[in-house]
């Protein structure tokens, strides 16, 4: 915590009760070091002025919801989290589970004095440690997606981007229901449920030809192609005893692409009015933070090639283990925390990628949504475009990151290429939803899984829970 700030919270617990109320900032400091008590004692107070302005009141209620969810992730003390690793390894010593803690392989917060560990720390620490791997009975077997690891489809895309000339080939046609179940009784009966479920919006050479094919319940408002987080809207009344259901079913045709980037005919792009954004610092995730700077100048170097500083940050970033993760809505600043964390998941370690290459003045921005397969994996997931002039916008997807193959045209498909078994929700991160919710987002950042409301508040992930299902087929010949 940076000297300031502790200063700041010695002194607050000096102070009477009468005092102004602390900060927002103070406030947030102080949850993110784990002293729920105090962060409450500073909301209460600070909340019960009456001259408290609309938007700092909004912003204080946040923050004593988000110990709320940091606390719904990490519910495991030390006893327990053992427990759970001996599942796999049995004759796990107490030494031997300290040594890992210290070297940080589980993710753990110290909350007011109680050291409590992520929930998925006990899986985790299998991502993160092969010694953990070779100890676990039976061998740990992870359920990763096909285009995880090079295979037909890859070669597939970039053999037909190469032929023909084009950066968008090897289309799909893929047909989707998505629906969001609010569970029985978590609303009172007879009030009205609200929900947003997600939907593509057109992007050309990328995803076309999107219909709506129906919805339940029926009636439903679809956002404009504009809303960079689109959804489509839909209200039902609870029912006592029974979950209350939402879904939506789409078509769309979605193109892999394949950009064949030539380093040296690479220039710096013109960053114009519609770039600006994008190598622009957007607070609280993207910021040109000392460490952010520092990182920088480890990797960069002297380079100034954009392309080749692009391909020299992806491939640290693609270093950083990857790991299931907490909630994004608990997390003050996520490139920061992807940049010091030891592991990141695939918005994280996008954010991260973001921050750095908007740091050295190349365009990057933002797309999730959901992958898939012709099998019956599926998965949330966060990707990335980054600005190539004179290419254009070039797709990366550093969670995927270098494949397992001796071609590198096939081993870096993922920073220029991208495959036929993504759809995208999001064309953003943290933009208002149409029409907007009354009360705090499930999640903050993303919206993958949809969200949900009532009168009475949010719903956040434990009171409902989301399904993806999807059918792919041979994309319908283009006409001559």
């Amino acid at each position: 915590m940076p000297r300031c700030h502790a200063l700041l919270l010695m002194l607050f617990a000096q102070v009477a009760i009468a005092s102004p109320p602390a900060s927002l900032d103070l406030v947030i400091a102080s949850i993110d070091q784990g002293q729920f008590k105090q962060a409450e004692t500073m909301i209460a107070s600070a909340l019960a002025q009456t001259s408290l302005a609309a938007e700092t009141r909004t912003s204080l209620e946040f923050q004593r919801e988000r110990m709320r969810r940091i606390l719904i992730d990490f519910t495991l003390d030390a006893d327990a989290l053992k427990a759970a690793v001996r599942k796999r390894i049995p004759d796990l010593a107490d030494a031997e589970f300290a040594r890992w803690d210290a070297l940080g392989l589980f993710e753990h917060q110290l909350i007011d004095g109680q050291q409590l560990y992520f929930n998925r720390s006990p899986s985790n620490l299998f991502r993160l440690s092969a010694e953990a791997r070779a100890r676990a009975k039976p061998a740990v077997v992870f359920n990763d997606g096909p285009m995880e690891r090079a295979n037909a489809h890859h070669r597939e895309v970039r053999d037909a981007a190469l032929a023909g000339h084009s950066s968008s080939v090897a289309p799909r046609h893929l047909e989707v229901t998505q629906s969001l179940t609010v569970n029985a009784d978590a609303v009172p009966a007879g009030e009205m449920v609200r929900a947003w479920i997600p939907y593509p919006r057109a992007l050309p050479g990328q995803q076309e030809n999107i219909r709506l094919l129906g919805s339940e319940p029926p009636r439903h408002q679809l956002a404009p192609e504009s809303a960079m987080q689109r959804t489509v809207y839909l209200e039902k009344p609870a029912v006592a005893g029974k979950p209350t259901v939402f879904s939506v079913s789409y078509a769309l045709d979605v193109f892999a692409r394949y950009v064949a980037v030539d380093a040296d005919k690479v220039v710096a792009a013109t960053i114009t009015d519609d770039l600006a954004p994008y190598v622009a610092e957007r607070a609280p995730h993207v910021l040109f933070t000392e460490s952010i700077r520092l990182l920088s100048r480890q990797i960069v170097g002297t380079e100034t090639n954009p392309w080749r500083i692009t391909q020299k940050l992806y491939a640290a970033v693609d270093q950083i283990p990857w790991a299931g993760a907490r909630e994004y809505s608990t997390i003050t600043n996520i490139s920061d925390y992807a940049l010091h964390a030891g592991h990141a998941d695939c918005g994280q370690q996008t954010l991260l990628l973001i921050t750095l290459l908007r740091y050295n003045g190349i365009p990057a921005r933002w797309q999730s949504g959901m992958v898939y397969s012709d099998g019956d994996y599926s998965n949330l997931h966060d990707w990335g475009q980054v600005y190539i002039a004179p290419y254009g916008w070039v797709p990366m997807d550093v969670t995927s990151g270098r494949l397992d193959s001796a071609d590198a045209g096939i081993a870096n498909f993922y920073l220029g290429g991208q495959d036929a078994y993504r759809i995208a929700f999001n064309d953003d991160y943290s933009r208002s939803l149409l029409p907007a919710k009354q009360h705090f987002r499930s999640e903050t950042v993303d919206l993958q899984r949809g969200e949900a409301e009532w009168r009475g508040g949010n719903l956040y992930f434990d009171q409902w829970d989301y399904d993806f299902t999807w059918q792919v087929k041979p994309a319908a010949p283009e006409k001559p």
